[in-house]
């Protein structure tokens, strides 16, 4: 079981908190909008609860599920309250028709978190490729991170599988930069006719020669 603490109030937020208060885990909701954040606890239920803005954040992993463009100034804003805490950037920097990344090529919506995070918050970047629906679903779908702390990948990996799904480490935190890309995969593939329901994964074969 985690404790987890969700900054924002829409889709991603609820598909991972429902799917977390399902299987064992506690979940605070915070939102700069105290109605919204009440809102999203009451249609979790199962003892969701909601946090103050901007306070110290009640969970060991806190996800930040809010717009890319908001990221960096939510965690300005949080501060020093998320020293020690493993965050989650779950954001997507794309471009206005998702085309493309909205951020320069060398670096990563993850990276610029990381930059702005007080000292001792470890920053994984995790659950952007995937959509609401899908991991609402609660299907073993795969769940790539990236990060430069063993612990707290570790931490998050026992989390994802309490969830369901698959933890697949993808390296240091410069790999978030290839995540957000992978992302815009997704939705040129949804797009050209694929639809939203799939999701990216490590389809592993046994016995097949190296090449």
């Amino acid at each position: 079981m985690s404790s987890i603490s969700i900054i924002g109030s829409g889709n991603m937020a609820r598909a991972i908190g429902a799917r977390a208060l399902e299987t064992g885990s506690t979940v605070e909701i915070l939102a700069r909008n105290v109605g919204k954040a009440a809102a999203t606890a009451r249609a979790l239920g199962n003892g969701a609860t909601t946090g103050t803005w901007g306070a110290r954040p009640t969970g060991d992993i806190v996800i930040l599920a809010v717009l890319h463009a908001a990221a960096v100034s939510v965690v300005r804003e949080f501060g020093q309250s998320l020293a020690d805490k493993i965050v989650v950037d779950i954001t997507n920097p794309f471009n206005a028709d998702a085309t493309g990344l909205a951020i320069p090529y060398d670096t990563s919506s993850a990276q610029l978190v990381a930059d702005v995070a007080p000292a001792g918050a470890h920053v994984l970047k995790a659950f952007n490729t995937l959509f609401a629906h899908i991991v609402a679903a609660g299907d073993p779908v795969d769940v790539f991170m990236a990060g430069d702390d063993t612990r707290a990948k570790e931490s998050l990996a026992a989390f994802i599988t309490s969830l369901g799904l698959r933890p697949r480490d993808a390296g240091d935190l410069i790999m978030a930069h290839w995540l957000e890309g992978a992302a815009v995969l997704e939705m040129g593939v949804a797009r050209a006719g694929a639809g939203f329901d799939f999701s990216l994964g490590v389809n592993s074969r046994v016995g097949v020669g190296a090449y």
